[in-house]
């Protein structure tokens, strides 16, 4: 009986295979008790717990898993030490549940430090909540777009170029660093010439990148401009839907035309 070829072996093995598989990450964990308490304080349901003699922990909330195990003596939890992408029809639900979580637990949506959550721009596909091992559990729309251009779009000039590298900086690589600099050099750069929607929006993004990073000096001046600029009404949402909180520009958004 001749043998086999490989791709008719392979071919066998691969029928034999059904589609039914779980995914569970495992994830280091350097604090347990914080980790159990985190968790649970955003609805996650503790299916297994264990300190001693090895550590191992898992969760559930909804329909995906988070499991644990002891990490290494010499991680660094300020370091991004792990994590895992969990994919998801629409992501604002799972942010709004995990900020009023937080808010019903701590009095506050946990922004800086271990755990917190990264803000959300209405429309955005993503956000990241980071636990206090440091882990990144980052959710993502399933219908995001699979590229992405660092400098902003080809198809973008000027200021409009630099707020969609802005936006890639913010929400694809939770940089506001480097998105505050992009802004604030573009605007200088491009401001002037630019429509008043793209100004307005540039001016808002700074205000609040710059109340985010605590350098909040140059807040009026930036809010000052804002108010002169004349804008519609749609142009108007489309400012305040381009930050995560439009209560930090309610004080300097100009009248509508």
């Amino acid at each position: 009986m001749p043998a086999l070829r490989t791709n008719e072996v392979l071919t066998m093995i691969d029928e034999g295979v059904q589609p039914n598989e779980t995914t569970v990450p495992m994830l280091p964990c350097v604090a347990p008790e914080e980790t159990l308490a985190f968790w649970r304080a955003l609805g996650f349901a503790v299916t297994y717990e264990q300190t001693k003699p090895y550590l191992y922990l898992a969760f559930r909330w909804r329909g995906f898993e988070l499991h644990y195990g002891r990490a290494s003596s010499n991680l660094d939890p300020s370091e991004n030490t792990g994590g895992c992408l969990v994919m998801v029809d629409t992501v604002a639900p799972y942010h709004a549940a995990f900020t009023e979580a937080m808010r019903r637990t701590y009095g506050k949506v946990l922004a800086k430090g271990l755990p917190r959550i990264t803000r959300y721009r209405p429309g955005a596909s993503r956000f990241t909540v980071t636990d206090p091992s440091g882990n990144s559990i980052i959710f993502i729309q399933r219908d995001e777009p699979t590229e992405l251009e660092y400098g902003g779009s080809k198809q973008l000039q000027g200021l409009a170029r630099v707020l969609d590298n802005a936006r890639i900086l913010r929400e694809f690589k939770n940089d506001d660093r480097a998105a505050f600099r992009a802004l604030n050099s573009g605007l200088r750069r491009h401001g002037d010439g630019a429509p008043a929607v793209q100004q307005a929006v540039a001016l808002a993004v700074l205000i609040e990148l710059s109340t985010a990073l605590e350098e909040s000096e140059r807040v009026p001046e930036w809010g000052t401009r804002l108010r002169q600029l004349s804008l519609t009404m749609e142009e108007r949402r489309q400012v305040e839907s381009a930050v995560a909180d439009p209560t930090l520009l309610e004080r300097w958004m100009p009248a509508t035309a």
